[in-house]
């Protein structure tokens, strides 16, 4: 009798490419001391526009924000 290896490529199907709907994927305004616990403990965290989520990525320079969250952001800044 013979074992037979069937190689098949690595997926992860648990990551969330934004694909799911048609928005567009934006980054969020969240607590800073969250991030990290989030990132490794998996635990949501609470965007300033009240989006709840885990944090699965890093925003990189130039990526596109959540206009809520920005413009919530704007108005603590200014208090």
């Amino acid at each position: 009798m013979q074992t037979q290896t069937i190689d098949r490529p690595e997926v992860d199907e648990d990551v969330d490419d934004g694909t799911d709907d048609d928005r567009p994927m934006f980054f969020h305004y969240v607590k800073k001391d969250k991030i990290a616990e989030s990132a490794v403990m998996g635990t949501h965290v609470v965007a300033l526009c009240g989006e709840v989520f885990p944090v699965t990525r890093s925003p990189k320079p130039g990526s596109p924000v959540c206009a809520d969250c920005k413009r919530i952001y704007e108005t603590l800044k200014k208090s």
